[in-house]
């Protein structure tokens, strides 16, 4: 089999910041992922509630987990985010947030997917955000870059 046929490799999806933020993927698919987190010391500003930045990851991560197996199974290489718009609605200080994201739209070129976040207590809203993607047309490039497939 030439390294051209290979299948491409199964994504860690505990790298880089979503295992930094303790990101845990519940339930993957092109139509819905979930995802949960546990909130420590680590996800708070400085006033002792979740940073706005750690809910931003949480929904890019899971809106674009979908995007990206969506848009293989129609034949891409995959799906990497061009805005991501949160609105915060509630503070959170410690427990488990949860995460879910479903499309809006998939076409051609672009797919946009919404996303709400939870609190694990009592299943309240605390954010709520929407991604929109571009589908990559190239397997060899992202951004002008060669990914490293080592």
């Amino acid at each position: 089999m030439t390294e051209a046929s290979l299948p491409p490799p199964t994504p860690d999806l505990a790298y880089g910041l979503n295992g930094i933020l303790g990101i845990e993927f519940v339930d993957i698919g092109p139509d819905r992922v979930t995802a949960r987190m546990e909130v420590t010391e680590v996800h708070r500003q400085p006033y002792g509630i979740v940073h706005g930045g750690v809910h931003c990851a949480l929904i890019e991560a899971v809106a674009s987990v979908g995007a990206a197996l969506w848009a293989v199974e129609q034949g891409m290489p995959g799906a990497v985010g061009v805005s991501n718009t949160t609105d915060f609605l509630r503070s959170m200080r410690r427990g488990e947030l949860h995460a879910e994201a479903t499309p809006v739209h998939r076409g051609r070129t672009q797919q946009l997917w919404q996303v709400v976040v939870t609190r694990g207590s009592d299943g309240k809203p605390v954010a709520r955000g929407q991604v929109r993607l571009h589908n990559i047309d190239s397997p060899e490039t992202v951004g002008g870059l060669v990914p490293d497939r080592s």
